[in-house]
């Protein structure tokens, strides 16, 4: 049972109760949901930070009754607003027949008192009040122990009381918000242009992920929520523009866990005329800006881990990590079933089994060997093209591409191109990424045609990126898992509700 609930028998009495003093107070003319504003003048926290500026004021607050405490005549009464809490004093004497009323009010219950500002003998700063009323009725109970809520399925299917029971929770949001803001302002002032693209799309692309499928019934055929923003982004640098951005909500039917929920927030870039090593350079002075703007230093602890955002980042090819910490050269590998050997002789699994190239084998081993060390910043570049079906190939080595990742506690944060722009060689990657998708029942992929045609009229030498928000939103709030910083995650539904 969860421990915030409440026994039903005891909860259908609270709710009678409840409903019928909201039937005692419609039947006296004085129906509370009828209130359409209040002139609230001051926040709780402001009044705080700024009591001598307050003192002896008169200030209008609001905010949900979390306590009282009645003696008699007169009473203490503290209400939680948008910014924090602030104590009441109420007394017959100020408030006459409205203290009788007050006295009715129920914990949840949302309030207007305007009032004097002062300090208690000792010393809390408090409103004395003068009116009181009752703006909102709160007909269900706050969980018995909201002060403490830790239940985490509670907190997550009923986010609304998460945020009254846990403040930290609300700050985490906040943070959330700044961030965005932080992105969208670096990016704006180096001359990207933010634009929108379509939410549903008509094909499921030949990506490894699987897409939402629903049916538009005017047009009579399926369509698909998108699982990345990045083919409408290139075609408008086809089309012109030569810096633009997307922050987009995306869509993956898969699994979840702590770093994956199906919903989530991305925000991707492409730049004409530059390339990957651009990119780089543009993705560590943006994360070293906001992590000093938001958090006011660059750095921070991310579960109990120092990181330095500061410092320059380490980059590697993904040959030259696999070798670091792996202790195997890719370039002593002459054939595939030399990879192929290696990699059993050191019991590394490989998805692809006698089929696998050396390609393959080395992001085996990088899966294997690698990203569990990398803790602090690091990019990861070059990488076979196996699984790099939209960047550009290395003229130097065909066998590579021209892409990097970047990491941060061990924990891929963001992906990185010198964007493909070969319409032929385009158009065969997704032919092959079809087949390996139908391959494993993905029976409705398909090319898009529409993308090969935009890059046959021309795609400009451009650097493209895309990383997502909610890691770098858990990375900055210190937060565990992606639940905790996307306000209503996706939940199984309770069986029998």
């Amino acid at each position: 049972m969860d421990e915030q609930r409440i026994p039903e028998q005891d909860l259908s009495e609270i709710l009678k109760i409840r409903r019928d003093k909201l039937d005692a107070l419609k039947a006296a003319g004085k129906n509370p949901f009828e209130k359409v504003k209040y002139d609230r003048t001051a926040y709780s926290q402001d009044i705080k930070d700024a009591y001598e500026s307050y003192e002896g004021k008169t200030v209008g607050v609001a905010g949900r009754l979390i306590s009282k405490r009645i003696m008699g005549k007169a009473s203490f009464a503290v209400i939680l607003d948008g910014k924090g809490t602030i104590q009441s004093y109420l007394s017959v004497n100020d408030l006459g027949d409205d203290y009788q009323a007050f006295k009715e009010y129920d914990i949840g219950d949302i309030i207007g008192i305007t009032g004097v500002v002062f300090k208690t003998r000792t010393g809390e700063v408090s409103v004395h009040a003068h009116s009181i009323e009752l703006l909102s009725k709160s007909l269900l109970p706050l969980p018995e122990k909201y002060h403490g809520l830790k239940d985490e399925d509670t907190r997550y299917r009923q986010r609304e009381i998460d945020l009254i029971a846990n403040p930290e929770v609300k700050k985490t949001f906040v943070m959330r918000s700044k961030i965005l803001g932080e992105i969208r302002k670096y990016l704006d002032g180096v001359g990207y242009l933010e634009v929108d693209t379509p939410v549903l799309q008509p094909l499921e692309i030949g990506a490894a992920a699987r897409p939402f499928k629903t049916f538009h019934n005017a047009l009579g055929i399926d369509m698909f929520l998108r699982i990345e923003t990045e083919l409408y982004l290139k075609r408008l640098i086809v089309g012109g523009f030569d810096k633009v951005y997307e922050v987009g909500r995306i869509f993956r039917n898969e699994g979840m866990d702590k770093s994956h929920n199906p919903e989530f927030t991305t925000v991707e870039m492409y730049q004409a005329y530059s390339d990957y090593f651009d990119m780089m350079d543009l993705i560590e002075n943006m994360y070293k800006t906001i992590t000093n703007n938001v958090c006011g230093t660059d750095k921070i602890v991310y579960q109990g881990v120092e990181i330095d955002m500061g410092k320059k980042w380490e980059r590697l090819t993904m040959v030259e990590a696999v070798k670091k910490y792996a202790g195997v050269d890719y370039n002593d590998w002459k054939t595939d079933d030399e990879a192929r050997a290696v990699a059993k002789a050191k019991g590394v699994t490989v998805e692809e089994g006698d089929e696998a190239t050396k390609g393959h084998v080395l992001i085996a081993f990088f899966d294997a060997f690698v990203e569990e060390n990398l803790v602090q910043p690091t990019i990861i570049y070059d990488y076979p093209v196996e699984n790099s079906p939209l960047a550009k190939r290395k003229p130097s080595n065909p066998a590579f591409t021209e892409r990097f990742e970047y990491f941060i506690y061990a924990r891929e944060m963001g992906n990185a191109f010198s964007e493909l722009n070969d319409p032929i060689d385009q158009r065969e990657r997704f032919v092959k990424q079809v087949e390996a998708k139908r391959a494993k029942g993905g029976n409705d992929a398909k090319v898009d045609e529409d993308f090969v045609t935009a890059l046959e009229y021309g795609l400009p030498p451009t650097g493209g990126l895309g990383f997502g928000v909610d890691r770098l939103v858990m990375l900055l709030t210190d937060s565990a898992s992606i639940r905790d910083v996307i306000l209503f995650p996706t939940m199984k539904p309770i069986k029998n509700q």
